[in-house]
């Protein structure tokens, strides 16, 4: 089976003016055509052996499959966590008037 062409990017941070920061340098690089900031949101987690609770901004991101590796860098490059959440899940269908938007969007030059 052939990868999927579009895919939506996970990733969570601990304010929302980080999410926001997120969001907006990776669509203005062109990483990704659109970044949706969600929260607050409780994640629990277990971290350096201990189970812990806290408030998260959730930012999806949209992209195509090309462009994935490149979000991926540049996420761990901004992102302050030492482990961020990077999450890609294949888009199998959208309409194709979206699609060919994000390809727009995130396509280099």
């Amino acid at each position: 089976m052939a990868d999927p062409a579009y895919l939506t990017v996970l990733t969570t941070t601990d304010a929302a003016d980080k999410a926001r920061t997120l969001a907006r340098g990776a669509v203005a690089a062109k990483l990704a055509a659109c970044a949706q900031v969600e929260g607050p949101i409780t994640s629990v987690y277990r971290w350096e052996g201990e189970v812990r609770a806290d408030q998260e901004w959730r930012v999806l991101y949209k992209t195509t499959t090309e462009r994935y590796r490149e979000l991926e860098a540049h996420i761990k490059s901004v992102h302050d966590y030492d482990t961020p959440e990077i999450i890609a899940t294949p888009v199998t269908h959208g309409s194709d008037a979206y699609l060919a938007w994000v390809s727009a969007e995130t396509s280099e030059g």
